[in-house]
């Protein structure tokens, strides 16, 4: 059964912001567009790059090592619709931010 964990402040990742952090051996990307969070894998399916650690413009994020695009509303690779990056369930309760994580 899948478990909301939490994984960071609200306080601590401002809107156009990303994070990375690692949950239960699970390296995540959260996102801040507008106020809205969204978490994906945060690791790259191209090379292994940090997608966390990628440059936000609105809801699109580059990932700092090649360049590959990604929806993070989504999860949507931005030129190849075969690749999708998986997107996690979140909410906000307080100033915590829990994320759904699976069980493995």
């Amino acid at each position: 059964m899948a478990e909301f964990v939490r994984v960071a402040s609200v306080s601590d990742i401002q809107p156009g912001t990303a994070r990375e952090v690692t949950v239960r051996d699970r390296v995540l990307a959260i996102f801040n567009v507008d106020g809205k969070f969204h978490v994906l894998d945060g690791i790259c399916p191209h090379a292994g790059g940090p997608l966390g650690e990628g440059k936000l413009q609105g809801n699109i994020m580059t990932c700092p090592w090649h360049g590959w695009q990604f929806d993070v509303t989504t999860g949507q690779h931005c030129l190849t619709p075969q690749i999708c990056q998986q997107a996690f369930v979140c909410c906000v309760e307080g100033d915590d931010l829990l994320v759904e994580i699976p069980d493995t």
